[in-house]
């Protein structure tokens, strides 16, 4: 199995050409990014096949969730990803409602044939371990990308009562967000910082357990896209506002050592 690690344009200046030419250039697989302006449609699909770069699309829920995820789901497709990352439903909704959304958003999937990973986010239906688990429960089908900084966040903690919905959710993500969250908040200062080993390497062990059960079911490749974000969730200083670390570095440090932990543990028998 290969890992293909993909390039978020999340908090990335530049223009498109400028953006994409720099991912291209540190060796990204791909990017991730939502889908672009209608106006930059025909740029987008032209940079992505100048620069040789694969595509996983983002879409966001909103409104009337259903028919929102049908129409960006089907205007996705046109740029040809190989995952679409889904901001789906809310947290607000009734279980009734979440169902509902989740039937239609399998239908969907099935008509384009793209796989869709939902991701585990705040403010979204599968913002805590036992919403996604009952969700999961109820559809064998339903894949999610994992993104677990939200749920250790959410729950305010580093998730020891949760091993059996992040067992489950291990066995369901087709893609991994890595951002590494702790107790009171979404987003560590650092992945290197020697005061959040711990959050570190927790979360390294969730990633390579769903890197074994993805390579154990047969995957040829796994994706993996860093997402250390730019202020907002990135620590400021308090009277300047400036970010206390570079967001470019930050991410290019967590691929690289998720890709040198990848390859020892595909070297393993």
């Amino acid at each position: 199995m290969e890992l293909h690690v993909y390039k978020a344009l999340w908090g990335m200046e530049g223009s498109f050409e400028e953006r994409l030419r720099k991912a291209s250039a540190a060796g990204y697989y791909g990017i991730e990014a939502p889908l672009p302006p209608e106006e930059d449609e025909h740029l987008f699909k032209q940079l992505l096949s100048r620069f040789n770069l694969s595509y996983i699309a983002q879409i966001v829920t909103h409104g009337d969730h259903s028919s929102s995820f049908a129409e960006q789901v089907e205007r996705a497709a046109t740029f040809q990803p190989i995952h679409i990352v889904a901001h789906s439903a809310k947290d607000s909704m009734s279980e009734d409602e979440q169902d509902r959304f989740y039937e239609l958003a399998l239908r969907v999937e099935q008509d384009w044939k793209i796989p869709i990973g939902h991701e585990t986010h705040r403010g979204r239906a599968m913002f805590t371990p036992w919403s996604t688990l009952r969700l999961l429960r109820k559809f064998p089908e339903l894949r999610i990308t994992a993104d677990f900084s939200h749920w250790v966040n959410v729950c305010e903690s580093h998730l020891e009562d949760q091993e059996e919905a992040i067992a489950l959710a291990v066995s369901r993500a087709i893609h991994i967000h890595g951002r590494v969250g702790y107790p009171e908040g979404p987003q560590i200062p650092h992945p290197a910082s020697p005061y959040f080993q711990k959050e570190l390497q927790l979360f390294m062990g969730w990633w390579q357990d769903i890197f074994r059960h993805q390579r154990e079911n047969g995957r040829e490749s796994a994706t993996f896209t860093a997402e250390f974000g730019p202020p907002g969730y990135m620590h400021t200083d308090p009277f300047t506002n400036e970010p206390i670390a570079d967001m470019w570095e930050i991410n290019e440090w967590m691929t690289d050592v998720v890709k040198e932990k990848f390859n020892r543990f595909c070297a393993l028998k």
